[in-house]
């Protein structure tokens, strides 16, 4: 890139609609509207929480994201791509398996582009 600089994927900070609760609760059925501890907010994003607060390791957060339908699994992808949802916070397994899940379900184009948000919003 010109003058040495790096491009950088700006994560917009959101309040969550009714249906990313939907997505939460399916992802998360024991979610009860809780806030981020860390914060003392309400969650800004979907996968973050997932990681950190309910899924118990790697394998549970791959199970919980693989309830989503498709159509659901776009729409995250989709939120990704758009900066709307942050994935700073998630460790790389986790990213890992969900990029794998995005290629089998929704194809290879999909998943290459979310792995370059990641490594952009990691790095």
């Amino acid at each position: 890139m010109a003058n040495n600089q790096t491009k950088r994927h700006k994560t917009m900070v959101r309040t969550l609609s009714p249906h990313d609760i939907e997505l939460l609760r399916q992802m998360a059925p024991e979610f009860a509207g809780e806030e981020c501890s860390a914060a003392n907010a309400p969650y800004k994003s979907l996968l973050t929480p997932i990681a950190k607060h309910y899924a118990i390791d790697a394998n549970d957060f791959v199970m919980r994201f693989k309830k989503l339908s498709s159509e659901d699994l776009q729409y995250l992808c989709d939120l990704i791509v758009s900066g709307e949802e942050s994935l700073h916070c998630m460790p790389p397994d986790y990213f890992s398996l969900l990029a794998a899940h995005v290629r089998e379900t929704l194809g290879g184009a999909l998943a290459i582009r979310i792995t370059a948000v990641y490594a952009i919003e990691a790095g």
